[in-house]
């Protein structure tokens, strides 16, 4: 089966953008896809309180959840729920966290990613300051599943500027990278498919890359152009702008080829020594 990976322009509109996102993964399912990655803020880009919404979501209220176990169960499809704001677990008051959802074919969960690294940054466009932060607590754990398409290392957007995250999900057996993305158009042109074939590169993973690609609410421009990359770093697939949807079938025996002919992992050598200042540590 193939794996998937989904582009879309979100809106403030919860229920309007899971109607999006349920059209794009039916398309993903009728041509075969078995697993699909949806972008980050999937359901909500712009939504004026995420706090509640979180809150919704953790008392059982909100329509997200629902909506995706119904859909993973109905198109019988493994979904990666790119980012919707969730409290930490058993804690449905306080700051929540942009949460990753793994999703089977069942409508179980069956892994949670809070995103790590949180967009705290300054850049030359025309929203000039993001601070992520305000809205969301950051992560703490490293997360892998098994999946029927082999295992899975999640990640989110940002992330991505932090290699040694990546390592340490090949190191605990990664073979496919999920990182759903909202890049800005600024930062995405300079550096996404850079990263996201450095990622894949050192990695020896495929790399999901989801993405928003287009105008949101307060005129916020996301860069697009997600795509699936292979273990090589070769780019499969790729899309501009706009909503769609990217199919490619994982290599196993290639990929296997790949670590073997160049055993990186093995090669790795963090106990030479360091130097500081003149003097040998």
């Amino acid at each position: 089966m193939s794996l998937a990976v989904i582009q879309m322009v979100t809106q403030a509109d919860v229920r309007a953008n899971l109607a999006e996102a349920g059209r794009l993964l039916a398309q993903a399912a009728a041509n075969g896809a078995g697993l699909a990655v949806l972008p980050e803020n999937f359901a909500a880009m712009g939504h004026s309180d995420m706090p509640a919404l979180a809150r919704a979501e953790a008392l059982g209220q909100g329509p997200i959840l629902p909506w995706l176990k119904r859909t993973a169960r109905d198109l019988r499809l493994w979904i990666v729920a790119g980012t919707l704001p969730l409290p930490p677990d058993g804690q449905p008051q306080g700051k929540p966290n942009a949460c990753s959802l793994l999703i089977d074919e069942h409508g179980e969960q069956v892994a949670r990613y809070d995103k790590l690294h949180l967009f705290d940054v300054d850049v030359q466009d025309e929203r000039g300051r993001y601070r992520e932060s305000d809205d969301y607590a950051p992560g703490h754990e490293l997360v892998l599943a098994d999946t029927p398409f082999g295992r899975l290392g999640m990640t989110v957007c940002y992330d991505l500027r932090f290699p040694e995250l990546y390592t340490a999900l090949r190191l605990a057996g990664a073979e496919l990278i999920s990182a759903p993305a909202a890049f800005t158009a600024l930062t995405g042109a300079a550096h996404w498919q850079t990263l996201i074939r450095a990622r894949a590169i050192e990695t020896q993973c495929y790399v999901l890359a989801a993405a928003q690609g287009g105008e949101h609410p307060g005129g916020r421009m996301t860069y697009g152009h997600a795509a699936i990359i292979d273990p090589w770093g070769r780019v499969l697939h790729e899309l501009e702008q706009g909503p769609g949807v990217l199919l490619a079938r994982r290599d196993s025996a290639g990929q296997g080829s790949i670590r073997q002919r160049m055993p990186v992992t093995g090669h790795r050598r963090f106990s030479v020594p360091r130097i500081v200042a003149g003097t040998q540590e």
